[in-house]
């Protein structure tokens, strides 16, 4: 298994109830063949320059150990997911 660190935006506007039910499907995904170690909620935060219209975000940090496939499955729903605007996923072990 790898180290992996995703850090994903949601819509500022979104409901709080929306953003958890992301949040644990995403959690999910990774618990199926990996370990999350920590789930950070940074909070909303204003971005450098707008993105799709808006100037601020809410920020979570996902701290994981997980096979690739599951890092790409996880992004793979972050991606296709609307309630979030940005998501990157590094790897630590490089």
């Amino acid at each position: 298994m790898k180290n992996y660190e995703a850090i994903v935006i949601f819509y500022p506007d979104l409901e709080e109830e929306v953003r958890q039910a992301t949040i644990d499907r995403l959690t999910n995904i990774i618990e199926t063949n990996g370990k999350v170690e920590d789930v950070e909620h940074w909070g909303d935060k204003k971005f450098a320059y707008p993105i799709q219209y808006h100037n601020h975000g809410y920020y979570t940090l996902f701290k994981f150990q997980a096979e690739p496939e599951t890092e790409k499955e996880f992004n793979r729903i972050a991606r296709i997911s609307e309630s979030i605007i940005r998501q990157m996923t590094i790897n630590l072990d490089k």
